[in-house]
């Protein structure tokens, strides 16, 4: 994937004529001064330019969203350290192309001259791919420089992330944004023909995005208009660009467990705004659906038994309606978790019951609750001692239905929230009881 300002610069002026620059390639900064944002990397404090000043620059995988400056940042490296830059892309490079890669890299490096690889899209190599930049980062023949949109923690090699510093790139803030603006302004000799509001309408647009802003400015100023356009116009002449949101990517799990942890958090507001995210991305309504019920099992569980049930009516609900109808009704479902009594004891105590059982091996059930159904298996002891429950005048025999010898444990601990209050107490009745039975 191309990043702000990728195209190679030879100076600061607009073409004129058929050989028209990109105004993103126009105002590809210099120097990483010039750079726009990222500050927490690039400023004097920064993780960065801490490393640069200190002559230790090692291996960086850049991770962020498009358009923040990855390439941009990567190519200025290069200058900084006078290492010879090349840049491939995981897409288009495969292993013939990597062994001609190294290969000059070794050749320039007897003669003392360092490689910088940037290497865009790296988490689209495979494992045997990436494990093949591993000898050459480890004898400095290569400093390696990779840039991803995906998490690097799932998409990277624990070896390459070893070797390397993780550095987080943000997406540009509407501060940063206004000053590419002017930069443009001040380069083209025109100011964007757009009103005050417009203006942060487009810079709206760009959703964060360096490189998308450049485009859409560049469209703006090539609008012949008498007079500086309103938001109706604007948005008449440009369309909204669509939020990053990569439905099999890190993008797709960040919103939902942030639309997860809104719910557990009892905030609808929050709910709803990233359920509609999840929504205006693409997500199929059938994938929330199911996550929304399975968070009515795990964060609600029996402290509001009704929520689970409410869920899968909300589901077949729209199943019947299809969209965008059909989402109402799990709109509706996400205020009722985020706003339903919570408990996770129901979860606590099944992952506790799942740890003993895997533990326990193969004890047997107790001889006095098992069937004996052959004369055999009577000799063999088998339901000797059972006390039918519904014998007592309680319903309660409070006998042992553990293995023999295991020590009762105690999985289910409701809370003093909703209908689990009411189970708490049904608890609390039967294990009294149970006590003064098997006394």
């Amino acid at each position: 994937m191309a990043d702000l300002f990728d195209s190679p610069s030879q100076s600061g002026d607009m073409p004129e004529g058929p050989a028209h620059r990109p105004l993103a390639d126009v105002l590809r900064p210099a120097s990483l001064s010039e750079v726009i944002g990222q500050h927490h990397v690039l400023g004097p404090e920064g993780s960065l330019r801490v490393m640069l000043d200190a002559g230790a620059l090692g291996s960086i995988i850049f991770w962020g969203p498009p358009g923040v400056g990855k390439t941009t940042i990567a190519r200025l490296l290069a200058q900084e350290t006078d290492l010879h830059f090349v840049q491939i892309s995981a897409i288009f490079t495969g292993v013939p192309d990597l062994r001609k890669v190294f290969e000059a890299a070794k050749q320039r490096r007897k003669i003392g001259q360092g490689t910088l690889l940037f290497v865009d899209e790296i988490h689209r190599f495979n494992k045997a791919q990436q494990d093949s930049f591993l000898p050459h980062m480890e004898d400095g023949t290569i400093l390696l420089v990779g840039a991803t949109t995906e998490n690097p923690s799932f998409e990277l090699n624990a070896a390459v992330l070893s070797r390397s510093q993780v550095m987080v790139l943000e997406r540009l803030s509407p501060d940063e944004l206004e000053l590419m603006a002017q930069r443009a302004e001040a380069v083209l000799e025109r100011e964007l023909p757009l009103i005050p509001s417009a203006r942060a309408a487009l810079i709206e647009m760009a959703d964060g995005d360096g490189r998308a802003f450049l485009n859409l400015v560049e469209q703006a100023m090539a609008w012949r208009v008498a007079k500086p356009l309103e938001i109706e116009d604007l948005r008449a002449r440009l369309m909204r660009r669509a939020a990053n949101y990569d439905k099999s990517g890190d993008g797709h799990y960040n919103l939902i467990s942030a639309l997860h942890k809104s719910v557990r958090g009892s905030d609808p507001d929050a709910a709803l705004y990233w359920f509609s995210r999840m929504l205006e991305g693409g997500e199929d309504p059938r994938f929330l659906a199911r996550r929304l019920t399975r968070m009515a099992v795990e964060d609600i569980g029996l402290a509001d038994p009704q929520a689970q049930a409410f869920c899968l009516q909300s589901w077949q609900t729209y199943e019947r309606l299809g969209s965008p109808e059909g989402e109402l009704a799990l709109s509706q479902a996400v205020i009722y978790l985020a706003l339903a009594p919570k408990s996770n004891a129901n979860y606590v105590a099944y992952k506790a019951a799942r740890r003993l059982a895997a533990s326990s091996g193969s004890a047997p059930p107790p001889k006095h609750i098992l069937n004996a159904p052959t004369s055999l298996m009577k000799d063999q002891g088998y339901g000797d001692g059972y006390a039918y429950d519904h014998d007592q005048e309680d319903a309660f025999s409070g006998q042992n239905y553990f293995p023999d010898g295991m020590k009762r444990p105690e999985f289910y601990a409701p809370v003093e929230r909703g209908f689990e209050r009411d189970l708490k107490k049904r608890v609390e009745y039967f294990a009294k009881l149970r006590r003064e039975r098997q006394r």
